[in-house]
């Protein structure tokens, strides 16, 4: 099952919703705020969007605790505004995904509240239930005292989560049922139809919440692989060109399992990912250490091989709502080196709101929705000079501010030929410009040390170009092919061309993209 060919030039953008524009004054982004930017995030060249968790819900957990998967959240809008959204979007040419999460609700879901009943009803098996309430599994969490029926329940991520039932890989007790038990295979057609329902009215696809977690006791993740290839395979049936990427971190069982696209995530429980960014010395950061990606390429090139084998793909992110913003370890001119490599390698990138002019991560925020330290990377956008940086006109915002007086914007960025704002935008063009920068382009790494510089070549029907990346404090030469011309397309710092002898210099900190 190959992906859907609007892949090939995707450019998503992440909007954490409440975070991102305030249309009401309430003090809490919305819908109808991200409307209002569409025209902002189109002509910076972004043509996906990824929206965070819009559903109703109590949202202990930022809304990944979703009450009713159907029915858009009041402090957002309405469904209407929703499809709205999605239509405004289509006409500008750009795609929209919205969170999926598979593997729990809330507690005060209608699906929850039967399931507590002591009466057997078709909510009964929608959770994982214990056949005693002292009972429960060795390795699993656990809520018990909460409901009239004489069981405990499995809890997910927080525990105001119980998971939904896809069941057991390894069943253990009387009470765990295999995936092909009734239970699971209600659960199974309930997500596709509430996959179905939201593709019916103009939504382009889905980011999967916790994908790899969906069967329980499943140490190999076959079992999660088998109930995605039924949902994915069902779902692609009546609608191919929609578009899957997991949050799995392990693309040999994901894009097994059907998805189109799975993170490279970064934080500190992945060395691999994040030795270009989010290690105390990156290989991106202008520092005098030795400049050696090859941790990040060695596990890179194998699920690069592995993400062309299915024809699917890897997304490198500059960062999202989970993780520490980047500007953490990068600064202005840092991230351009970054978002060079991000936007010309062979991925479909994902770029967090706000990354884009380098915003801060802002620490010992009190926790908003259990955001807890992640809530320092979910502040408001940062529009421009004018009250709550433009956010909102309301007297309190939800999640506070950054306080520093000297905060960028969105509105100095623009007015700043040298912004890291406007580097994006131009960096997009040319993604846009140049086939041989499409997602789906070959891709041959041509420093396999991966020392300092960071060379590769990009190549699609009959245009091959040249990227070379010095983070380093030392000059280097760099080769490049006969045939190419030495066209410049793309540089920053001391660059040197010989087009006799078919080399660059590179001087301390500088790129090219060469054709």
């Amino acid at each position: 099952m190959s992906h859907p060919e609007w892949l090939n030039t995707a450019c998503f953008y992440e909007i954490y919703p409440q975070s991102f524009l305030d249309s009401n004054h309430d003090g809490i982004g919305d819908i109808k705020g991200i409307i209002k930017k569409l025209d902002y995030i189109k002509d910076l060249g972004f043509n996906a969007l990824w929206i965070n968790p819009i559903y109703l819900s109590p949202f202990y957990d930022a809304g990944y605790d979703v009450t009713d998967f159907k029915k858009v959240a009041p402090r957002y809008g309405s469904n209407a505004d929703l499809y709205h959204l999605f239509s405004l979007a289509h006409e500008k040419g750009i795609k929209v995904l919205l969170d999926l999460v598979p593997g729990h609700t809330a507690m005060d879901s209608k699906w929850f509240k039967e399931s507590c009943k002591a009466k057997k009803n078709k909510y009964s098996s929608r959770y994982i239930w214990t056949d005693k309430v002292w009972n429960s599994p060795k390795d699993l969490p656990v809520l018990r005292g909460i409901s009239e029926r004489d069981g405990a329940v499995v809890t997910n991520f927080f525990s105001i989560q119980p998971a939904l039932n896809y069941g057991f890989y390894e069943v253990k007790e009387a009470y765990e049922d295999k995936i092909t038990d009734e239970g699971p295979q209600a659960t199974i057609k309930e997500m596709i139809d509430i996959i179905k329902f939201w593709l019916s009215k103009g939504c382009d696809g889905f980011r999967c919440d916790m994908a790899g977690w969906l069967v329980k006791r499943d140490p190999t993740q076959d079992g999660t692989v088998k109930v995605w290839k039924q949902i994915l395979s069902e779902v692609k049936k009546e609608y191919p060109n929609s578009a899957f990427v997991s949050e799995w971190n392990n693309p040999e069982k994901s894009l097994q399992a059907g998805f189109d696209m799975d993170f490279l995530l970064q934080d500190e429980f992945n060395p691999y990912n994040s030795q270009l960014a989010r290690i105390e010395k990156p290989f991106f950061q202008f520092n005098k250490e030795k400049k050696d990606a090859s941790l990040f390429f060695h596990h890179f090139l194998e699920v690069y091989d592995y993400a062309k084998k299915y024809d699917k793909f890897v997304s490198i992110i500059s960062g999202n709502h989970d993780t520490k913003r980047i500007s953490a370890w990068l600064n202005q001119e840092e991230l351009k080196f970054y978002y060079t490599f991000m936007y010309t390698t062979p991925n479909v990138p994902f770029l967090y709101y706000g990354d884009e002019i380098g915003m801060k991560f802002i620490n010992n925020l009190t926790s908003v929705e259990g955001g807890y330290q992640r809530t320092g990377s979910r502040s408001p956008m940062q529009w421009d000079k004018s009250k709550n940086a433009g956010f909102s006109k309301a007297d309190k915002l939800y999640i506070p501010l950054d306080k520093n007086y000297k905060r960028i914007c969105v509105e100095e960025e623009k007015n700043d030929p040298d912004s890291l704002l406007l580097f994006i935008k131009t960096l997009l063009e040319i993604k846009r410009n140049h086939v041989a920068l499409d997602n789906d382009a070959a891709f041959d790494l041509i420093d396999n040390k991966t020392y300092s510089p960071l060379i590769y070549l990009r190549k699609k029907d009959e245009e091959e170009l040249l990227i070379a990346i010095n983070p380093a404090s030392e000059e280097s030469l760099v080769s490049y092919p006969n045939e190419m011309d030495g066209n410049v397309i793309l540089s920053i710092g001391k660059i040197n061309i010989d087009e006799e002898k078919k080399t660059i210099h590179l001087a301390p900190y500088s790129l090219i993209i060469l054709a």
